[in-house]
C-alpha cells in the first residue's frame, strides 16, 4: 500500500510503498476510502518544511534552546548530526480518514470487518488506528462527509468548553474549516453567531449558514461589532479558531466580552495578553485540547481504557459520534466547505494548492478500491534487489526488527559501516520500516517479524524495540539458530533471563550456539579503552564513581511502565553498571541501591536513584542515575580512584588524568560512545566464527544484578 509523507527538512510530499501494517491489541486496521487534508495544520507544516533554517528557529524559539544545551553538553557536531537527522525523517501527514474496517486487533470490541469508520488515521491507503480513535459512520452519511469528522470534533470540544447557552451571542473569529463547522454546531444549539475573518468568501459562507458576519479587512472594527450584535451587553462567549502570530483575536475577544464572558482559542495565536482587559470583566481565558478528552493520554489512546461516562461524558471518540450523527441529522452541511476533489496519487498537487491559494477550505483525497484488492494486503514491500554475496557463509547478512529513533540514527548506520548485508527491517506498523529501509538501503520492509525468522539466508538478527519484547524475540532468534544483537535491556524478569538461559543451552546442546550480544557500547569508547588500558596496570582495587544525568521524560511515557519499559534504571543504568564491571574485571559480589523517597512534589522517584556494586577483587563503585539535573551538566561522567591517581571522563570527549604518571588528557571533537565500535566487533566476531566480544555469562551476569537492583528499588 501507499502512504503520503513530508520531509520536514524542504517541505516535499511524496508518496511511496509501504507494507500493510499489522493489527495489534486494541488497533483497528482501516482500508481508506477518503481523507481529508486540514488546510490550517497541514499547510503550517508545508510552510515550516519550506521555510529555511533561521526561519526553523524563529518559528520554534523553545527548540532553540534545547539545541544550544545539547551542543554545552555533546559538542557541536553531535548536535548537528542530531538536527539534521530529526529534519531528515519524513513525516506522515493527515488526521481526517474514512475508511473501511479490514482487520480488528485483539480486545477491540464494536467494531468487525466491512464496518464503514472515521478515524484520526492519515494519508494512506491502509492505516492502523487504536479502537479508541474510531466511530462507526451512521447510514446515510457519505465517506466525503464523514472524513470532516475530526475537524468538527476540534471545533466540538472547544465549544464544549465554551458551554454555550440558547440564545447566547457568540463570536466565532476565524472561519476556516473548523470555524464554519463551530458555526454551524452554535447556531444549531441555539445560539446568535458573529463570524469574524479578513476573507469575504469564507464569510458569505458563514452568512449561509445563518451567521452575522464582520470582515476587519475592510475597515470594520471586531470589537464595535460585538458590542453592537450583542445590542450593547458585550458577547458571551468568544471561539477563536484563527491561526496567526498576532496577540489581536485574543486581545479583541477580551474586549468585545461582557463580564464574565467565556473565551475559548482552538487555533494557534500570539498570546500578549492586557492583563486589565481580563482582570475588571473577570473574563474567563481557556485553550481547547484538539477533539477531547482523552487525547494525549496513553492509557486512553492506546491501553484502550475509557472514561466512565457518568464522570467524563464526552471524551474525543464521543465527540466524534456526535459530530457524525449532526451529519446524519443534516444539522451540519459540508457540501459547500469542499474545495478540491483530488486522486490520492496526485495528493502532492493538493499541498502545492495549499501553499498557493490560502482561500482554499475542504480539500479531499480519493482513493480507489482497485488499489486496496490488489495489494494493500501487502505485508511485505521489496526494496531492492539482493545482493550477490547474500547468504554466503559467515557473511553478516541482518534483519532488523525495529526502526525507532535509536536504530535509525545510531545501530542501522553503526552496522551498515561495518559491511554488514541488510536484507529485511520489520515493524509492526510499517511507515518507520519503509523510510529507514530505503535510507539505509535493506532489501525489503516487513510488518511480519516471522519473515525475519523463517528467511534461511539471515543469520543475524537485531532486535531495537520496546524493551519488553527484547526477550521473547531473543528465544526466538535462538530458536531458528541465528545471532542475535539486542538492545538492553536483555530482560526485564528473571523469568525472563532463565527463558534466554533455557534457548541459548537448547541452542547449544544442537551443536555451536549462535552468539549473543546486548548494545553495551560504553565500553568499547575509545576514552573508555585508554581508562581500562591505564587501571589495568594497577593492581589495587578501585573506587568508581558513575553518575548518568538522565534529564526527566514524561510520567506517561512508556519507557516508566513496568511491564513495557521496565523504569529507566532498568532500561538504561545498565549500560554503567556493565562499563563498572567492564572497568573492575572482576565479578559482581555485592549489591545495594536506594531512590529517592515519595513525595508530593516528584511524580516519579524511580529514576533518581543509587547503586553500590561490590566487586570480587575488593573494587567497589557508586552509579549515581538522575534525572533531576540540568541538560547543561554533562550527561555522563565516569571517574577513577586508585592508587593515588585519579581518571576523570565527561560525557565520552574529554579523559583527564590526576597523578597519573604519562598521561594527562585524552580530548576529541566527537562524542564517541563507543556506538560503531561495537558493532563491528559483533559483526566481525560473526564473519570469523570468534567468540562474541561480551562473553555471554558477562551479559547473564550484569542482566541479573540490573533486574535485582531494580526489585531492591521498587521494595524500597
Amino acid at each position: 500500500m501507499r502512504q503520503l509523507l513530508q520531509n520536514l527538512g524542504n517541505g516535499d510530499t511524496s508518496i511511496i510503498d509501504v507494507p500493510v501494517p499489522a493489527a495489534t491489541p486494541g488497533t483497528i486496521v482501516i482500508a481508506s476510502r477518503t481523507t481529508l487534508i486540514s488546510a490550517g495544520t497541514e499547510r503550517m507544516l508545508v510552510d515550516f518544511g519550506r521555510s529555511s533554517m533561521l526561519g526553523k528557529a524563529r518559528r520554534q524559539p523553545e527548540k532553540v534552546k534545547m539545541v544550544v544545551d545539547k551542543v554545552v553538553a555533546d559538542g557541536l557536531f553531535a548536535t548537528l548530526d542530531a538536527v539534521r537527522s530529526k529534519l531528515a525523517q519524513p513525516i506522515p501527514l493527515g488526521y481526517c480518514n474514512a475508511g473501511t474496517v479490514m482487520e480488528v486487533g485483539d480486545g477491540v470490541r464494536g467494531f468487525r470487518p466491512g464496518d464503514r469508520i472515521v478515524s484520526n488515521g492519515s494519508h494512506a491507503e491502509v492505516v492502523r488506528v487504536p479502537a479508541n480513535l474510531c466511530a462507526k459512520i451512521p447510514d446515510g452519511v457519505s465517506y466525503e462527509a464523514a472524513a470532516f469528522t475530526v475537524i468538527g470534533a476540534i471545533g466540538l470540544q472547544g465549544i464544549r468548553l465554551l458551554s454555550p447557552a440558547l440564545g447566547e451571542a457568540v463570536a466565532v473569529t476565524g472561519v476556516g474549516l473548523i470555524g464554519l463547522l463551530a458555526v454551524q454546531l452554535l447556531i444549531a444549539q441555539g445560539c446568535r453567531v458573529l463570524a469574524i475573518d479578513l476573507d469575504p468568501d469564507k464569510l458569505k459562507l458563514a452568512r449561509s449558514f445563518g451567521a452575522e458576519t464582520c470582515n476587519p479587512a475592510q475597515g470594520e472594527d471586531p470589537v464595535a461589532a460585538g458590542i453592537a450584535f450583542s445590542r450593547g451587553r458585550g458577547m458571551d462567549a468568544v471561539l477563536i479558531a484563527a491561526s496567526t502570530a498576532s496577540s489581536d483575536p485574543v486581545v479583541q475577544a477580551a474586549r468585545m466580552c461582557r463580564k464574565r464572558g467565556r473565551i475559548v482559542l482552538v487555533g494557534t495565536t500570539g498570546l500578549e495578553l492586557n492583563r486589565a482587559d481580563f482582570y475588571e470583566k473577570e473574563l474567563s481565558f481557556q485553550v481547547s485540547c484538539s477533539y477531547g478528552p482523552g487525547r494525549y493520554d496513553p492509557d486512553y489512546e492506546e491501553g484502550g481504557q475509557d472514561y466512565p461516562v457518568g464522570f467524563v461524558r464526552w471524551t474525543e471518540q464521543r465527540n466524534f459520534e456526535a459530530i457524525l450523527d449532526m451529519l446524519a441529522n443534516r444539522r451540519i452541511d459540508v457540501t459547500p466547505l469542499i474545495s478540491r476533489r483530488i486522486p490520492f496519487e496526485q495528493a502532492a498537487s493538493g499541498y502545492d494548492l495549499l501553499t498557493a491559494d490560502k482561500a482554499l477550505l475542504g480539500v479531499l483525497l480519493n482513493y480507489s478500491d482497485v488499489a486496496v484488492k490488489n495489494d494493500a494486503r501487502s505485508r511485505v514491500v521489496r526494496l531492492a534487489d539482493a545482493p550477490s554475496s547474500a547468504g554466503r557463509a559467515g557473511v553478516p547478512l541482518c534483519g532488523f526488527i525495529g526502526a525507532g529513533n535509536y536504530a535509525s540514527r545510531v545501530l542501522i548506520p553503526a552496522f551498515r559501516a561495518a559491511g554488514a548485508r541488510l536484507r529485511t527491517i520489520a515493524t509492526s506498523g510499517g511507515l518507520s520500516g519503509a523510510i529507514q529501509g530505503r535510507t539505509s538501503g535493506f532489501e525489503q520492509v516487513s510488518t511480519d517479524v516471522g519473515t525475519i525468522f523463517s528467511d534461511p539466508d539471515i543469520n543475524v538478527v537485531a532486535i531495537v524495540t520496546r524493551h519488553d519484547q527484547h526477550a521473547p524475540l531473543v528465544c526466538r532468534a535462538l530458536e531458528a539458530g541465528k545471532h542475535v544483537f539486542v538492545e538492553k535491556p536483555l530482560a526485564l524478569t528473571g523469568a525472563e533471563l532463565g527463558e534466554i538461559r533455557a534457548a541459548y543451552a537448547e541452542a547449544a546442546a544442537t551443536g555451536t550456539a549462535p552468539g549473543v550480544m546486548v548494545g553495551f557500547n560504553r565500553r568499547f569508547a575509545p576514552h573508555v579503552m585508554r581508562m581500562k588500558a591505564l587501571i589495568d596496570g594497577v593492581r589495587e582495587p578501585k573506587s568508581f564513581i558513575m553518575t548518568m544525568n538522565a534529564g526527566a521524560i514524561p510520567a506517561g511515557h512508556w519507557t516508566h511502565d513496568p511491564k513495557v519499559g521496565g523504569g529507566r534504571v532498568l532500561g538504561e543504568a545498565c549500560h554503567l553498571i556493565d562499563l563498572m564491571r567492564f572497568l573492575a574485571g572482576a565479578a559482581i559480589v555485592s549489591v545495594q541501591a536506594r531512590r529517592m523517597g515519595e513525595n508530593s512534589v516528584e511524580p516519579i522517584v524511580d529514576d533518581k536513584a543509587a547503586l553500590i556494586l561490590g566487586f570480587a577483587d575488593g573494587s567497589f563503585g557508586t552509579i549515581h542515575y538522575l534525572a533531576n539535573g540540568s541538560s547543561r551538566f554533562p550527561k555522563e561522567r565516569v571517574e577513577v580512584f586508585c592508587a593515588g591517581r585519579v581518571l576523570q571522563l565527561d560525557n565520552f570527549r574529554r579523559l583527564t588524568g590526576y597523578g597519573w604518571p604519562g598521561f594527562r588528557k585524552m580530548g576529541g571533537w566527537r562524542q564517541d560512545k563507543g556506538q560503531n565500535a561495537c558493532a563491528a566487533a559483533f559483526l566481525h566476531a560473526v564473519e570469523q566464527g570468534a567468540p562474541m566480544p561480551i562473553p555471554f555469562e558477562e551479559l547473564m551476569e550484569v542482566a541479573a544484578v540490573t533486574i535485582r537492583v531494580d526489585e531492591i528499588l521498587r521494595n524500597q
